[in-house]
């Protein structure tokens, strides 16, 4: 009776906090596991990039002639056809470089310099990228000698992960969970959670945020784009839209490209809904990202050209 207790246990918290509480169906040959929100997982995204634990997804990074910064907002509102069939028809690559919890500057800075990418235009949804404060998963990542190892497990955790959810479905549980393509750096999302699900889902404008932090914002933003080795209208920034309180609102986003010198290039759609009360969910995503290769298409197709024409 004891041995079962102890390893009833054991499987429980395997089935919980490890990434078997995460569905493995979305591995593909040109996938990986980015995020399990189970409380022993979580994130592995930055570490492939920063320790080039994902080498075909950080070339694919380098050689794309559009990359696309920001939070996790950013990724799934750009993860769509939408986006594909918009870089099909221009002949362009492009790349979604974004991270999950409101990933900003501080880190994305060094991570470019570390990267070197060869990009002709940089899209950069605004909010909170150019927070001055460095987020938790940064700081462990630029700041703990033992992440490296940590990571390293995070892969090697996926490669069983995969093997057995697929010998045995029912071990696996359904937490949320995405996966990025390696070509695009698209999300994909699987699982769910009921207490996600039950949250507001309209797009609204919040309150503003801190006017301590937010004064620091255009501060930030101008080191950071002194840093990017393109012409300062290769630069788009964006909202994407949300119903979560603490992001930016369309007002410090204006704020902040004016402050910068920069267009705000952000569609406002009526209707639009997300999945969790932050994220845009698949048809919103759709329709924003059509609306904002609308409007930032023909910026974008000038900046690659001028490129093309320097370099013969």
């Amino acid at each position: 009776m004891l041995l079962c207790t102890v390893l009833g246990a054991i499987t429980y918290k395997l089935r919980t906090d490890s990434i078997f509480g995460c569905p493995a169906d979305g591995y593909e040959p040109d996938q990986y596991l980015a995020y399990c929100h189970a409380a022993d997982y979580g994130d592995y995204d930055r570490g492939a990039f920063w320790f080039d634990l994902e080498p075909d997804a950080r070339r694919m990074a380098v050689d794309a002639e559009v990359l696309f910064l920001g939070s996790s907002r950013m990724q799934f509102a750009f993860s769509t056809s939408a986006t594909d069939k918009w870089f099909s028809a221009a002949a362009a690559s492009y790349y979604l470089l974004g991270f999950t919890a409101t990933e900003n500057a501080l880190f994305a800075a060094p991570l470019l310099s570390r990267l070197k990418p060869r990009t002709r235009v940089y899209v950069i949804n605004v909010d909170r990228f150019f927070d001055n404060r460095e987020t938790p998963l940064a700081r462990e990542i630029l700041r703990d000698d033992g992440t490296l190892t940590r990571y390293r497990e995070k892969r090697f955790w996926q490669v069983l992960h995969k093997r057995v959810c697929a010998a045995l479905p029912a071990t696996c549980g359904n937490h949320f969970a995405y996966f990025r393509f390696r070509e695009t750096g698209a999300w994909q999302y699987r699982g769910w959670d009921k207490i996600w699900a039950s949250r507001p889902k309209t797009v609204a404008d919040g309150p503003n945020s801190d006017r301590d932090h937010r004064e620091q914002h255009p501060i930030v933003g101008a080191k950071f784009l002194a840093q990017l080795p393109v012409e300062r209208r290769c630069v788009l920034l964006t909202l994407v839209p949300s119903a979560m309180a603490g992001t930016t609102t369309r007002a410090e986003a204006a704020a902040i490209a004016a402050a910068l010198g920069l267009d705000l290039v952000a569609p406002q759609l009526d209707g639009l809904q997300t999945f969790d009360g932050s994220h845009l969910d698949r048809p919103s995503a759709e329709r924003w990202a059509g609306a904002f290769f609308q409007m930032a298409g023909p910026r974008i197709r000038e900046c690659l050209d001028a490129a093309k024409s320097a370099s013969r």
